[in-house]
């Protein structure tokens, strides 16, 4: 009798921890299925700021460093780049003196570490909020992507079909 309710003790043992793991799993998809929703909503609002706030000037629109505008200065081909989210907060917030990169937030004047030289006027200035958009934007879509797809293609251009039959 008394190993009959061992075996029961140890089966209910068991059976809590089975549950409290599933509880544990269901909850840890649900808050990762919520933060996919925020990150994509932050992707979509970067993208929409990198439409509107000149970067695609300079950049390009897919950010290869195909400037957009021939009175631009040429941007650097962010597909390209080793910067990781840190760097790309710093530059899009401070800009780089001399490299005609435009600092986006209004109190670049503080950055520390930055060498001398003129900055290249900014078109608009980003909130932090709106420079870790782009940041998310960037990190998501473009930053080590390879080729432009015409997936990319159409969510930039707002679906327009003819404008990316360049793409596979």
């Amino acid at each position: 009798m008394a190993s009959t309710i061992k075996r029961a003790s140890a089966r209910s043992k068991h059976g809590w921890r089975a549950c409290a793991a599933l509880v544990l799993a269901t909850t840890a998809l649900a808050c990762s299925s919520a933060a996919l929703a925020q990150n994509d909503d932050k992707v979509k609002a970067g993208l929409a700021l990198w439409r509107g706030s000149g970067c695609a000037d300079c950049h390009g629109a897919f950010a290869n460093g195909e400037k957009q505008r021939d009175e631009s200065p040429s941007g650097a081909n962010l597909r390209t780049t080793r910067l990781d989210a840190g760097a790309l907060k710093r530059v899009i917030s401070c800009g780089r003196p001399g490299a005609e990169m435009p600092a986006f937030d209004e109190r670049a004047s503080t950055c520390s570490g930055q060498a001398g030289g003129e900055l290249y006027p900014a078109p608009r200035t980003l909130t932090a909020d709106e420079v870790d958009a782009v940041v998310a934007y960037l990190q998501a879509r473009i930053v080590g992507r390879g080729r432009i797809s015409k997936a990319e293609c159409l969510a930039y251009y707002d679906d327009q079909p003819d404008w990316c039959e360049e793409y596979k």
